[in-house]
C-alpha cells in the first residue's frame, strides 16, 4: 500500500499474462503455506504489491528489496504511531515463521485502508493546503526521532541529488534534442545553473538549523483520502534526514504545474510564507527538478519511444514553458528584492 493509486487499483487489477500468473500462483501456494488464516483473494496492484483479502480483513502486501528495508518500515511506522502521528498505515506480524520472504524478496504485511471515492488531487487547492498540513505534522512528529535513526537513515544532501540529476540530463541530450528545441533546452540549463549557484551561496539554509526525517516523495499518490474522509499520508521509502525546506520544495515543484507557475499564488500559501522570504529557497524553486527527472526515467525505460507515454513528459518541458519561464523571472525579483 503505498500510494492512493494503489488503494484504489486493488479493488480492480487484474493479471494480463502467463508470465504474471506463474509468478502469483506461486506466491499464493507460498502464503498459503505461510498465512495462518484463509486467502479469498490475491490480486497485483504494481510489481511486487499486492492487495491480500481473508475473511477477517484486507492488507496490502509489500515488496522490499531487503530485510533491513523491511524492518525500518516497520519500525519507522512504528515510531510515528508512538509519537501520535496516526495518520498512516501500521505493519502486522502474520507469517507462521517470520520473515515473508519469496523469490528474493522480503514481504510486509501492511494495513489496508479503504479509499474516498473523492480521491486526493493537486488540481484542488483545498487538497494542496490538507496536504501541506499533513506534511508538517509529519515533520513536527519526525523531528523528535532524528536522533534515533541518525544512523538507519541518510542525510539528505539537496544540492548532491540535483547535480546527479543534471549530469544524468546532460548525458542524455542527445536524445532529449530529437524532442525539444535548443533555445529551451539551453534555458532549461541556465535555470539549473543559476539555482544551484544560489543553493551553494546560501548551503546554510539546508544544512543547518531544524532539522526532520524528510518525507522524500511528496507526490500526489502518496497522500490518500480514506473512505472516514481523513487524510493519509503514505510510502516512506525515500526518508532522510535533512530540513524541512526540502520536503517543502518538492511540495511546491509538485503543486506549481496545476497553479499555471504563479508566483503570487504560492506566497498565498500559510507554510510557504516565511521560506519564500530565503534566498536560498527562491533559488531552489528555479530548479527544473522535475523536467530533469522526467527525461531521464523516459530515457532509462526507452518509453520516449511510446507516443503516449512522452506526451505528458513534452507538456512539462515545452507546453508549460512560457509559464514557467514567467515564474523564474518572479523569483530573480524576489531575490533581488531581498538582496535590497
Amino acid at each position: 500500500m503505498e500510494c492512493q493509486e494503489t488503494q484504489t487499483k486493488a479493488v480492480n487489477t487484474t493479471v494480463n499474462n502467463a508470465g504474471d500468473d506463474l509468478v502469483q500462483n506461486r506466491l499464493l501456494s507460498y502464503l498459503h503455506d505461510q498465512l495462518p488464516f484463509k486467502i479469498e483473494e490475491l490480486k497485483p496492484i504494481r510489481k511486487k504489491v499486492y492487495f491480500l483479502r481473508t475473511q477477517q480483513r484486507s492488507y496490502i502486501l509489500k515488496g522490499f528489496s531487503s530485510y533491513h528495508r523491511l524492518k525500518l518500515q516497520e519500525a519507522f511506522t512504528s515510531s510515528l504511531m508512538k509519537e501520535g502521528f496516526s495518520k498512516t498505515y501500521i505493519f502486522y506480524e502474520v507469517a507462521k515463521e517470520p520473515p515473508l520472504f519469496f523469490d528474493r524478496t522480503y514481504y510486509g504485511c501492511m494495513e489496508y485502508l479503504p479509499p474516498s471515492k473523492e480521491v486526493f488531487t493537486y488540481y484542488l487547492k483545498t487538497d494542496r493546503l490538507k496536504g501541506l498540513e499533513l506534511l508538517k505534522k509529519f515533520h513536527d512528529t519526525t523531528e523528535k526521532l532524528v536522533s534515533r535513526y541518525r544512523t538507519v537513515v541518510p542525510a539528505y544532501r539537496q544540492a548532491d541529488k540535483w547535480r546527479e540529476r543534471a549530469t544524468l540530463f546532460l548525458n542524455n541530450l542527445p536524445v532529449v534534442r530529437y524532442f525539444v528545441q535548443k533555445e529551451i533546452i539551453n534555458e532549461l540549463l541556465a535555470w539549473a545553473d543559476w539555482s544551484l549557484r544560489g543553493i551553494e551561496e546560501e548551503a546554510w539554509l539546508f544544512q543547518s538549523g531544524r532539522q526532520v526525517i524528510l518525507h522524500g516523495d511528496v507526490a500526489h499518490h502518496n497522500f490518500l483520502r480514506a473512505k472516514d474522509q481523513s487524510l493519509y499520508l503514505l510510502d516512506f521509502d525515500l526518508v532522510a534526514i535533512g530540513s524541512p525546506h526540502s520536503d517543502y520544495l518538492q511540495y511546491a515543484n509538485r503543486i506549481l504545474p496545476f497553479m499555471n507557475w504563479s508566483f503570487e499564488e504560492l506566497k498565498k500559501y500559510p507554510i510557504f510564507k516565511y521560506s519564500l522570504e530565503e534566498k536560498g529557497f527562491l533559488h531552489a524553486l528555479a530548479y527544473p527538478t522535475d523536467i530533469f527527472r522526467e527525461w531521464n526515467r523516459v530515457i532509462r525505460d526507452r518509453s520516449y519511444l511510446d507516443s503516449v507515454k512522452i506526451r505528458p513528459v513534452l507538456d512539462l518541458t515545452v507546453g508549460q514553458f512560457a509559464e514557467r519561464q514567467c515564474f523564474i523571472k518572479a523569483l530573480k525579483r524576489a531575490v533581488n528584492e531581498t538582496n535590497q
